[in-house]
């Protein structure tokens, strides 16, 4: 099938901004999805109205990324999108990658080295960057982003340093502000931050981790989300029974 858009997958997803309260985005994790299950658990969220697929995880455990993400975007007719957790995530067979830098954090291998790293590359194949402000939140546990990128998240509490970070990113010249608990986190980001974010910001605002009922979608939404993800609930495969429900959440006005 192939995602096909006129223009980009960018002006895709502002096309879904524009269209709906938000947009909902399904993360799936290349080291926690079975080979085997992928392509039936994306024609899932295909089915049940899902915009875009996430690919990507923290550590890459295993080989077959580049596969598994060829194979999913030939089954699918919506974008492919990379969400890298480091230089080595980066494949032509992706619609497009968020070029993220991590900019709550104060290790450089993640705002700048690892992105340097991976230019070349990304130009070289010719597969669109989608300049992305990463910013972590205290979940109420130490997540394997906060880990493997040896950083501190801004604490949940602290809605002026959030705002702060995002207000950067969009001086920067950045389209997306993402801000996100992490995987498997206990709490998600609280909606006063996205509140406080969404009301300083004009660029578009994906919201994650610690997502787990469609009650929390419509919350986040409702708070100022552009776009809502859900990654580690659906590592349960029973909870795919819900993707409807999250998807109508995020898109109801």
């Amino acid at each position: 099938m192939v995602f096909q858009h006129k223009t980009s997958v960018y002006r895709y997803l502002m096309n879904i901004r524009e269209n709906y309260a938000a947009g909902f985005f399904v993360l799936m994790d290349p080291d926690r999805t079975r080979r085997e299950d992928v392509v039936e658990h994306a024609l899932k969220c295909c089915d049940a109205g899902v915009d875009a697929l996430l690919f990507g995880t923290s550590l890459m455990m295993r080989t077959g990324f580049e596969d598994m993400i060829g194979a999913v975007r030939e089954a699918v007719n919506i974008p492919v999108i990379i969400f890298p957790g480091g230089r080595s995530q980066v494949t032509e067979k992706a619609d497009a990658i968020l070029f993220l830098s991590l900019l709550s954090g104060r290790n450089p291998e993640y705002i700048i080295g690892e992105q340097v790293r991976s230019a070349p590359v990304i130009k070289s194949i010719g597969l669109e960057a989608i300049s992305t402000a990463y910013l972590l939140i205290e979940s109420g546990r130490m997540t394997s982003v906060e880990f493997m990128s040896n950083t501190k998240p801004i604490p949940s509490d602290k809605p002026d340093i959030a705002v702060a970070h995002a207000l950067a990113a969009e001086l920067f010249g950045m389209k997306l502000v993402y801000v996100e608990a992490g995987s498997g986190a206990a709490n998600s980001v609280p909606d006063e931050i996205i509140r406080r974010i969404a009301d300083e910001i004009d660029i578009p605002l994906i919201v994650g981790g610690g997502i787990r009922s469609a009650e929390t979608v419509s919350a986040k939404v409702a708070a100022g989300a552009s776009f809502v993800v859900v990654g580690n609930h659906l590592e349960n495969h029973d909870n795919y029974f819900d993707l409807k429900a999250f998807v109508e959440a995020a898109h109801s006005k």
